[in-house]
């Protein structure tokens, strides 16, 4: 009687084999397979209101490093300009009408609309239950679920920022910041009342902790220990939120002397002509205002190395990640949340449609199998468009969103046509001031809406980087104007915006303001 059992093809059966041998063979044939299906790890490392203009070899030689070899899309842009909805829209797919997260949930009146919709997909939910998945950092991706107790139940919450201030506590260190790097502002509630609140201003001072018990010290220590203690039978995922370089500026040394000057653009501290005034009421110029181009440039010398600090974070993540020996199986995603003014048209913060604050360094270090070649992409990307992408990328079907997978452009099959990108604002921690924007190859419309005015802003982008023409104010410049305006009515319905362009304001606000 022939005792053999039927094994895979791919191994030959020798009768002279014992069936122990037989079962050792079968077992490593299995592993192999399963080794050779286990999709990508995936690693997301997301800054915090880092400007797309400092990637550069002086200030992140580790970031610009990866960007050589990846794909790096060069006009990326968050889909609102605020931390919980811009990260509420990168983990769903969604623009913030559609995930129900359009504000910073601070003020209990309005703290619902802080919240991604109960039920909706996300990358953790989507990819919890076979992936080892893991979140360091900032926790501001906030669902109806699970509020502000994490992303998903079978994520591992680890180095969060519950857990640095015990931290804190424990070491007998303060945290960073404090009253002198605060500042009064008025905030609307509702669209209906003001109330005085505080948020940050651009103070700078040098943080006596040291880098061991500053924000990102702490949670890189966090990221390093996840990629340890990751189970190999999964397939990895490391989602690591840095605060930097988000204010306070009040950071260790040796960044905090690291630069004794920084570039600064010319378009730090100035107003220009045609500029919205409604910006006035909101956070970004009630504070940016008050600051000139003097001031700005001992802040762009701490933001600067700030920034370079954040830099040596991601370089020791991409070091542990070589030593585990497994760089070459991850993908890596190195983002920001939204940008930063940083005094650019006299503002402050983010808060606004202008590219300093809208627009976001986005790198893809794909997988080695995938064989695809280090490039840049000049279309333009959304940031609805990341978990689609993702999904693509490891081989599972994506949920239905507002955004579409951008595979096909990375590898290079076809040329992808521009698509519209469209960016929304409603108030920091309440809903009050508002702003919706449509930009359409090198055009970007802007209207602002605050109580009953409504203002117009029209740049090209391309010729106008510094967005200092306001071409809504030129005859030669309406119809593109009123097209723009009308796609950006239509998009605003199909996503059941809350707000509405009213009929006529473009002709109203001709009369209204001059440039």
């Amino acid at each position: 009687m022939d005792h053999r059992i039927k094994l895979p093809d791919q191994i030959l059966c020798f009768p002279l084999i014992s069936h122990f041998s037989y079962v050792i063979l079968f077992s490593i044939h299995i592993l192999k397979g399963k080794t050779m299906d286990k999709k990508p790890n995936i690693v997301i490392i997301m800054a915090d209101q880092l400007r797309y203009d400092m990637i550069n070899k002086q200030y992140t030689p580790n970031i610009s490093a990866l960007a050589d070899n990846s794909v790096v899309f060069q006009r990326a842009y968050c889909a609102s300009p605020l931390c919980v909805p811009a990260r509420g829209s990168f983990f769903t797919g969604n623009y913030p009408n559609v995930s129900g997260s359009i504000i910073n949930p601070w003020d209990d009146r309005d703290k619902a609309f802080g919240y991604v919709k109960a039920g909706t997909p996300n990358l953790f939910s989507l990819l919890e239950n076979t992936y080892d998945s893991w979140h360091v950092g900032k926790q501001h991706f906030l669902t109806q679920e699970y509020k502000n107790n994490g992303p998903s139940p079978n994520t591992h919450l680890v180095y969060n920022e519950k857990a640095y201030s015990e931290h804190l506590e424990r070491n007998g260190q303060r945290r960073p910041g404090g009253p002198d790097f605060m500042g009064i502002t008025p905030e609307m509630t509702g669209g209906r009342f003001t109330q005085k609140k505080q948020y940050s201003i651009p103070a700078t001072g040098c943080y006596e902790g040291g880098f061991e018990h500053f924000f990102d010290g702490y949670f890189l220590k966090g990221a390093l220990e996840a990629i340890q203690r990751r189970d190999p039978a999964k397939p990895f995922m490391l989602n690591t939120m840095f605060l930097a370089p988000h204010p306070p500026f009040d950071i260790p040394n040796p960044w905090f002397d690291m630069y004794q000057t920084a570039a600064v653009p010319a378009n730090v501290g100035r107003w220009y002509d045609g500029q919205s005034p409604l910006q006035l009421y909101n956070l970004t110029g009630f504070i940016g205002t008050r600051y000139t181009r003097s001031d700005w440039a001992q802040v762009w010398r701490v933001y600067a190395g700030l920034v370079s600090l954040l830099d040596e974070c991601v370089g020791q993540i991409i070091q542990r990640l070589k030593e585990e020996n497994i760089f070459d199986d991850t993908l890596i995603i190195f983002t920001s949340d939204h940008g930063e003014m940083l005094g650019s048209h006299m503002l402050w913060q983010k808060m606004c449609m202008y590219e300093e604050s809208v627009r976001t360094p986005l790198l893809f270090k794909l997988p080695k199998n995938m064989q695809v070649l280090p490039k840049t992409i000049a279309q333009p990307f959304s940031a609805v468009d990341i978990l689609p992408t993702i999904c693509e990328i490891i081989g599972i079907q994506p949920p239905a969103v507002c955004g579409t997978s951008r595979l096909p452009l990375i590898k290079g099959e076809g040329q992808a046509a521009d698509k519209d990108i469209y960016i929304q604002f409603d108030g920091n921690g309440a809903r009050g001031n508002f702003s919706r924007c449509v930009i359409r190859e090198n055009y970007k419309l802007i209207v602002d809406l605050f109580q009953n005015e409504t203002f117009f802003s029209l740049y090209d982008i391309e010729k106008d980087r510094q967005e200092m023409q306001n071409l809504a104010f030129d005859e030669e410049y309406s119809k593109i104007t009123k097209t723009l305006t009308a796609q950006l009515r239509r998009h605003m319905r199909e996503t059941n915006d809350l707000l509405s362009i009213p009929r006529g304001a473009f002709a109203q606000f001709k009369k209204m303001y001059k440039k």
